[in-house]
């Protein structure tokens, strides 16, 4: 048995239907007859298409199954989700992409910049020659640039200095484009070690991104090492 719901902005998430034995059983206050699904069993694949898509179905859109767990328990998982934006304005792709370089003490920071692209649905991630590289990766909201309706976003990964040789790839997918930024070209543009950071990662307020996420980092460590230290003070305590 197929869920799907539907979460506007700001609202918990509802259940819009669900599909079993090739019946579609539509929850009151939505019109059943506007939602078409379509299971196809060999591609492992559940397919909801709306008609006559409205302002009003803008949200993100949830596919879910119920599977047991332990033998003893029933858990229901989950897709990543799909957000539907209902615009009268066409999409377009990013009109510019790049990766800026910074080398700091021991460390190679790479920062794949996406700009101007409509809507603000975009996937952002680093690959190696070989798999996906999610070790010190920090992805940035997107932020919607000076012309209205165009955004950018950044995304930024960390490396050992002498991995400088290595070669990463930031690869995005937008739903007029799909590319693959490599790190390893004359087009990495690389930032003087005497020119101000601000400098570099002006653009956006990424370095305030950066500071912000550094920030909250350091403070969750700080709080749990607080909390460590606390529990052992309680236990000589009592002891």
């Amino acid at each position: 048995i197929i869920h799907w719901y539907k979460q506007k902005e700001g609202e918990a998430p509802e259940r819009l239907l669900f599909f079993s034995g090739g019946k579609v059983t539509t929850e009151s206050g939505f019109q059943a007859n506007r939602y078409l699904v379509e299971r196809i069993s060999v591609q492992k694949q559940c397919v909801l298409t709306i008609k006559d898509v409205i302002p009003d179905d803008a949200a993100t859109y949830y596919c879910a199954c119920w599977d047991p767990h332990l033998w003893s328990s029933w858990i229901k998982y989950f897709g990543m989700g799909t957000k539907l934006i209902v615009s009268e304005k066409g999409s377009s792709p990013p009109a510019n992409s790049e990766i800026l370089q910074k080398k700091l003490e021991n460390q190679i920071m790479y920062v794949c910049l996406i700009e101007k692209f409509y809507p603000e649905v975009i996937r952002v991630t680093w690959t190696d020659d070989k798999k996906e590289v999610t070790d010190n990766v920090v992805k940035g909201d997107t932020w919607r640039s000076t012309k209205e309706d165009e955004y950018s976003i950044a995304s930024w990964l960390t490396v050992p200095a002498e991995s400088k040789d290595k070669k990463y790839y930031c690869k995005y997918e937008h739903e007029e484009e799909k590319a693959s930024l490599p790190t390893q070209v004359d087009s990495v543009k690389t930032a003087p070690q005497e020119e101000d950071c601000r400098t570099v990662f002006n653009r956006g307020n990424l370095l305030d991104q950066l500071m912000h996420r550094t920030a909250y980092l350091v403070y969750i460590i700080l709080l749990l090492k607080s909390s460590m230290y606390y529990l052992i003070v309680l236990f000589f305590i009592y002891r």
